[in-house]
């Protein structure tokens, strides 16, 4: 069975923990699509030395290993301004195309997870959500899992951070962060987590049936 679900969003609206219950629910394969150009960001940085160079992540796009998904320090905050950086060039996104497509169409199902997933990666998913909250809130529960290993850091500079991020994201020219049109809106500022995965997973079975 070839099933895809594209769920889309800005960071810390809820998206990855709501695709991983999903993919968990209904025994889907699960992608975090945003983890690539996280990957693909720190790797450029290390490289130039702090510069991000579109040949080089470019290049880097091209070869991603699974070690190089699986580190540690991808969930930072540098690593998510350095994804958004490397995600507007034309080239990395081109390079991640058709692995991403390619996963989405996988036997037993998929959930595949970003900015642009429902709009450029899967226009022809069959379940589509866009999910979104406050920036506030999001800025909120970004800072609780940042403030573990940045004890200094304040909601005021990740919601500094977040807003310079969905501007980047929002505005660049290569697919763009947007709502399909056909996407379900799961908005999740007052929802609780076993709300929002339940919402989610209504509107999949219904689709499935």
């Amino acid at each position: 069975m070839k099933f895809t679900v594209a769920i889309d969003g800005p960071a810390a609206a809820g998206k990855g923990t709501i695709s991983r219950a999903v993919a968990e629910e209904f025994g889907f394969s699960y992608l975090d699509t945003g983890s690539l150009y996280r990957a693909v960001g720190v790797k450029v940085l290390e490289i130039g030395g702090g510069v991000i160079d579109p040949a080089v992540a470019a290049r880097l796009a091209g070869n991603l290993s699974q070690a190089d998904l699986d580190r540690d320090d991808l969930r930072t905050a540098m690593a998510g301004q350095a994804a958004s950086k490397v995600a507007a060039m034309p080239a990395v996104r081109a390079a991640l195309l058709d692995f991403q497509k390619t996963y989405a169409r996988r036997d037993g199902g998929a959930v595949l997870d970003g900015r642009d997933i429902g709009t450029v990666i899967c226009p022809d998913a069959e379940v589509k959500i866009y999910v979104t909250a406050s920036d506030e809130i999001r800025a909120a529960r970004r800072h609780k899992e940042l403030v573990v290993t940045m004890p200094d850091l304040t909601v005021e500079q990740v919601l500094t951070d977040l807003e310079a991020r969905d501007a980047r994201d929002a505005n660049r020219d290569t697919a763009p962060m947007k709502a399909a049109d056909d996407a379900l809106l799961l908005d999740t500022t007052a929802l609780s987590i076993d709300e929002a995965v339940q919402q989610a997973i209504a509107v999949i079975r219904a689709r499935l049936k």
